[in-house]
Formats: structure tokens, C-alpha cells, sequence
């Protein structure tokens, strides 16, 4: 099996000539890395190396000259990404390149030009809306309650990302099925948009939709900016392209100005922001709009072992053609195979907690996996707390991601003051490190963690994090150029700058929305029942279908450890009355035939199967057959199903007489297929 490394890592300086550059990459990243003129859709499986791929591509097509860096933007969802991109890019030895999230690179445009089209300085900007929703609502007599001032805020964000007008709401949410925030009808919401975009007005104030709304109108209405802006902006680049919204792609729409010098990355089973705005649309639709795109696929796992990659193919195939089974990515693990995946079911939600909790302790003190290379992943941020007590009480480190930001926390404040004035009086006869140890105990740190918990440890854990990060800087630097703490401050300030927070040494309590784009060596996936998975919220049919979609991104984030668990009730001694989610049935363990022995065939010729399959086998010959697939431009289960593959990697046939006792392989695909697959089964066997 193929082995890559998706994590930038302490490593050193990547490659920097393009043979070397195209050397990293397996047979379809090497394919991106050269579609280096759009437009171009790549569609990646989770794990399949989608960043290695487009930063690759960036890196080669500067180093051959087809690219000037400052002429690329790359453009993201969220901050630690648009970090990470930039990280990568640095080791690859290039420069200049403008990874940004949309609101962040239209915020900086609009920021510049804003003088010189309109006058003065642009309109401050309200990070939240709560306030002047809250405002807008009282104006109209409206009853509002802090969760009512969150969904209708959430509501407000939907209209506007999706190009929505107070005029339009009720037309649009009629045809798109979309219920107002609960206690609210459409007209209502439709009158609390208008006001609302007047308390803003009133206030002088703008909001993050207003961002890209503003720049999109101004490089539509002004030619001599929207040039400024296309010549010196000449390829693009969009990560995450399933999660686009209306407002994004306009705002793209703009910055091309009809050029077709694009690439966009993407998985549609990864799409769970809809909610939000967010649309599959422009992915799935991308060879439509542009009927000269290039489309490359990756489907090469390299973050999961065979086992992970299966339950998370097996969900996604139960979806149905409705719930877009036929466009998910059949992925294919290369990691060696792993620990079965684990199933639990406990009394209670307390129960759940505490054995979720002895379990990570467990991997923990066997010296299996670190604590920050474990999370918890639930459905709603409600759940945490529960698990908090729990870790807490078993004496095991956490962090809850979504809680207070890395950087605003003031033991990491003082300590970057500290770090920030001894900058500038460093010896550099001395090693970074040692500098940045000695530095950070005039701040509280100290070699070895207290031993209790709470919040010494918690600070504690936050300094480490930055020693560490010394640590991993200074190991990945050239020996003619070693680390310095002004380094270490500039990489700091930086990441500040993303929200790209260095590892805390802790298990993560996160919800699955928070969990994207992560993952780690074992997760626990918790609360695995009717009425949270899929949520009780979810009423329509694309609603539970993009739970499953979510559920699927939970099971991607682990590598090698995971663990799915529910509880039968709430409360300790409650009536077991929950249900086990729909979206594995079939794959529970209780759900498989016992014991565990069937017949392949209505035929007495055929043999009888008991699912010990060779898992490598099975991969291979799965593998086998996405190329013939794609050789053939026919879907994957037409060459030969997956229970046939998997009973074709359970007998291991040495000849045809053998092969053709296996169910769904008759005389035909024999003829066509049978000496490949008897190839592959003896290569398997080592003959």
C-alpha cells in the first residue's frame, strides 16, 4: 500500500524543483500538481491529500514559471486552513502566494479600495449580530428570548449568504421548503430582515455578509477597479468548494470577470453546512458551467486504515440515490490494516461519558496514542458536559474546541509579551528552545505538569504548547539558517492572525461541525441515537440526509482507533426507551447474522462464507476495480460488487474452477476479469 503523510508536520523544507515537487505526489495528486491552466474541478475524498495536491500544484506551477506568486489567490473556509495552506507553501519554499478565507481576502480589498471609491473610512464592522437583531426585533414588537435572537441571527446570515432579499424571504423560503425559526412565521422574519438592515444603516455599521456584498458590487460598478483587480489576481484557487454559498460564488464570479483560470477542490458527501447557505451546486454542476474542465479524482485514503474507510463507505452507500449515493467517492485506504471498529451501547448518558472517558485513558496510559491525538465528537455543543465531568474525573486532560480562542487567553497574552521583548535582545549563540524554556518560566512554566487539574493545569498546557512549537520550528529549520525566537514571535503572530492555535496536549471535546477539516489517531463518536444522530430538528428529507453526511465526516476524522457508542436513556435508572440511529443499521454488530456463517449462493454448487476476509486483499482487488472503472467510465459496482469482492478476499481462489464457485462472477466476467483477479489473489498470497 501507498503511504503519505497528509500533516505539515516538523519536517524540513520540502522540495523546491518541480521534479521533486512532482515527485511527493501519487499518480492523481501528480495529475493536479499538472492541470496547471483552469478551469479545473478536483473532487477529494477526506484523507486523500486535497491540500498536499493544490499546494503542490501552486508550488510547481510557480517553480516552472506558469505562476507568479503574488498572482494566485487561494481562497478557504476558515482561518486555521488558509494557515495550514500558507504553512505548506513556506516548506515548499514559495512565497507571496494570498491564502486567505473569502471574508478575510474581500475584507482586505475592500478595505483598500474603499477611499478612493466611496471616501473616508469604511464602515466598522459587527463581528456579532445578536445585538442588533435583538434591536431590530424590539422595534417590531417582537417577543425575543436569547435562543430566538440566535436563530433569528442564524436566519439573517442564511438570507443574506444566499443572495436573499427582505422582499424575496417569503418567495424563497417557500420554494426551498425552509421553515422559519420556531415561534416565528415567514412575514415576521421577512420584516425583521428590513429592520435589521436598518439598525445597521443607523449604527454605520457593517456585517461580515456585507463584506463580500459591498466588494462584489463595487468590482461590478467600477471597471477601473475590478481591473486593478483581475490583473493582478490571474489564477484562483477554492478549497471546500461544496460549501460555497450563492454569495461566495457571486463574489468569485467577480473577481474572474468571465477568465477561466480556476481550480475548485471538493467532496459532496462532505457538504453538512447547507443550513447555513452552503450549496454542493457550483461542485456538482462545475462541468456544466464549464464544459472544458478537467475533472480529476482522489480517492486514495491515506489518513484511515481499511477498516475506518469501509464504515464510512458503507454509510455513505446506504444513502440512496436521493441522498446522493451515486455522487459519493468510493475511497480506497492505503494504511496497513487496523483495530476493528468499535461498537458500544450504554444504560445512560453518564455511563456513555465515564466509559468513554476509561477508554481514552486507557490508550493514553498504554502508551498508544497521545491525549491531543483524541477527540470526542458529539452532535450538539449540549453534550460536552457530560464528557467534561467525565475526563475530568478521570483525572485525563481536555480541551473543548469552540471554547475561549488559544490566542485571547492571557496566560498565552503575557507570554507572548515576554517572547515579543526578548526578541530583541536574543543571544543567537543559544539554542531557540532552551531561550523560549527559560523565557516562559518567568511566566509560570515549568518542566514537568502540576499534578492536579483545572486551571493551573490549563495554563500549563497553553505554555506547552507554545514550547512545543519552538521545538518543532527549530527541528524543521536549515542548519544554515537556524530558529530564533524573533522567528518563533512571527510564526506566532501569524497564527494569531489565523486562529491557527499550536496543539494543546489534551483530548478534544468537539462537535462534529467543529470536528471538520481535523482528525486524529482515535475518536469517539458519542451519542449515536435516534433524536441526536440524526438530530430531532432534521424534518425534511435533505435534512437527514445531510446528517448522514455528517455522520460520515465524523467517522473520516479518525485514523486508526474508532469507537461509535449510544445511550438506551438519558438519565441513570430511565427507561431504555432511545434507539439506536438508523444510519447504521446493517452495521452494528448485534444487526449481523449470527453466527456469523451464510451461503454466498442460491446454488449448492457455491461456497459458504463466514466474512474473515483478507482485508489487504479486499482492498486491492477494490482497488482494481476503480481503475477498470474509470477505464470503462462505468460505475465501480457494475465490474463486480463489493460481497463479491469480499468473498472472492474470503476464499482466495487459486484457479477458475475455484473462482467461479464465487457468487456474481459469472462466465462472462470470468473471461474478461479472471486472470487479473487470479493475479491478485496470488500476489496477495505471495506466490
Amino acid at each position: 500500500m501507498l503511504t503519505q503523510t497528509n500533516s505539515a508536520g516538523p519536517d524540513a523544507p520540502g522540495p523546491r524543483t518541480p521534479d521533486a515537487i512532482l515527485s511527493a505526489l501519487d499518480p492523481e495528486q501528480r495529475e493536479v500538481a499538472l492541470a496547471l491552466t483552469g478551469p479545473v474541478v478536483v473532487l477529494a475524498g477526506a484523507g486523500t491529500g486535497k491540500t498536499r495536491a493544490i499546494t503542490h500544484r501552486i508550488a510547481y506551477g510557480v517553480r516552472v514559471g506558469a505562476y507568479k506568486p503574488t498572482g494566485l489567490l487561494a481562497v478557504t473556509f476558515t482561518a486555521r486552513a488558509a494557515g495550514e495552506m500558507r504553512t505548506r507553501l513556506r516548506q515548499l519554499g514559495v512565497q507571496g502566494v494570498q491564502a486567505r478565507t473569502f471574508h478575510a481576502a474581500a475584507l482586505r480589498q475592500l478595505s483598500y479600495f474603499w477611499p478612493r471609491v466611496v471616501g473616508g473610512a469604511p464602515p466598522r464592522l459587527q463581528e456579532h449580530k445578536a445585538q442588533l437583531v435583538a434591536e431590530a426585533a424590539r422595534r417590531l414588537g417582537l417577543s425575543v428570548d436569547r435562543v430566538a435572537v440566535r436563530d433569528l441571527s442564524s436566519e439573517v446570515e442564511w438570507a443574506k449568504v444566499s443572495l436573499v432579499t427582505a422582499d424575496d424571504y417569503e418567495k424563497a423560503t417557500a420554494l426551498t421548503g425552509r421553515p422559519a425559526p420556531s415561534g416565528y412565521d415567514t412575514q415576521e422574519v421577512s420584516r425583521l430582515i428590513a429592520a435589521y438592515e436598518d439598525v445597521k444603516t443607523e449604527r454605520g455599521v457593517i456585517d461580515f455578509e456585507d463584506v463580500l456584498l459591498m466588494l462584489a458590487d463595487m468590482l461590478n460598478s467600477h471597471p477601473a477597479v475590478a481591473d486593478e483587480v483581475r490583473s493582478q489576481y490571474r489564477h484562483f484557487v477554492v478549497d471546500e468548494y461544496q460549501d460555497v454559498s450563492p454569495l461566495q460564488q457571486f463574489l468569485l464570479d467577480q473577481w474572474l470577470g468571465g477568465r477561466k483560470e480556476l481550480c475548485v477542490v471538493g467532496d459532496p458527501s462532505q457538504t453538512i453546512y447547507s443550513f447555513t447557505g452552503a450549496t454542493p451546486r457550483h461542485l456538482l454542476e462545475f462541468r456544466r458551467t464549464y464544459p472544458d474542465a478537467q475533472e480529476i479524482r482522489l480517492v486514495r485514503d491515506y489518513r484511515s486504515t481499511p477498516q475506518v474507510v469501509h464504515l464510512g463507505n458503507s454509510v455513505l452507500r446506504r444513502a440512496g440515490r436521493d441522498g446522493g449515493a451515486h455522487q459519493a467517492l468510493e475511497l480506497v485506504a492505503q494504511r496497513e490494516p487496523g483495530p476493528p471498529v468499535a461498537f458500544q451501547a450504554y444504560d445512560d448518558d453518564e455511563a456513555e461519558a465515564k466509559g468513554v472517558a476509561t477508554r481514552a485513558a486507557r490508550l493514553i496510559t498504554s502508551g498508544t496514542v497521545r491525549p491531543s491525538e483524541i477527540a470526542v465528537l458529539y452532535r450538539t455543543n449540549a453534550q460536552s458536559e457530560a464528557f467534561e465531568a467525565a475526563f475530568a474525573d478521570a483525572g485525563v486532560g481536555y480541551q473543548v474546541r469552540g471554547g475561549e480562542r488559544f490566542f485571547q487567553r492571557k496566560e498565552v497574552r503575557d507570554a507572548l509579551v515576554l517572547l515579543r521583548g526578548a526578541a530583541r535582545s536574543a543571544d543567537p549563540q543559544l539554542a531557540m528552545p532552551d531561550q523560549v524554556r527559560d523565557i516562559l518560566a518567568a511566566a509560570g512554566w515549568a518542566d514537568q505538569a502540576p499534578a492536579a487539574r483545572g486551571a493551573a493545569r490549563e495554563r500549563w498546557d497553553a505554555m506547552q504548547a507554545l514550547v512545543t512549537l519552538a521545538d518543532d520550528l527549530a527541528a524543521s529549520a536549515p542548519p544554515d539558517a537556524p530558529a530564533t525566537v524573533a522567528g518563533l514571535v512571527a510564526e506566532l503572530d501569524e497564527r494569531a492572525a489565523a486562529q491557527h492555535a499550536p496543539t494543546v496536549e489534551g483530548v478534544t471535546l468537539a462537535s462534529l461541525h467543529a470536528a471538520k477539516g481535523l482528525e486524529w489517531d482515535a475518536v469517539f463518536l458519542a451519542g449515536m441515537s435516534e433524536g441526536l444522530m440524526p438530530i430531532s430538528l432534521a424534518e425534511t428529507d435533505a435534512a437527514v440526509h445531510e446528517e448522514r453526511r455528517l455522520l460520515y465526516v465524523g467517522i473520516t476524522r479518525a485514523r486508526v482507533h474508532l469507537e461509535l457508542s449510544y445511550a438506551r436513556s438519558r438519565n441513570p435508572g430511565g427507561r431504555a426507551t432511545r434507539k439506536r440511529t438508523r444510519f447504521l443499521d446493517g452495521l452494528w454488530p448485534e444487526d449481523r447474522r449470527a453466527p456469523r456463517t451464510r451461503t454466498a449462493s442460491r446454488s449448492p454448487g457455491h461456497v459458504e462464507l463466514t466474512d474473515e476476509r483478507d482485508v489487504a486483499l479486499y482492498e486491492a482487488l477494490r482497488d482494481w476495480r476503480l481503475e477498470v472503472a474509470r477505464e470503462t467510465d462505468k460505475p465501480a459496482y457494475t465490474v463486480l460488487t463489493d460481497s463479491t469482492l469480499a468473498a472472492i478476499a474470503e476464499t482466495r481462489p487459486s484457479g477458475t474452477a475455484e473462482l467461479a464457485r464465487v457468487n456474481g462472477i459469472g462466465p462472462a466476467k470470468i473471461d474478461r476479469y479472471g486472470a487479473t483477479i487470479l493475479a491478485i489473489v496470488a500476489a496477495a498470497r505471495g506466490l
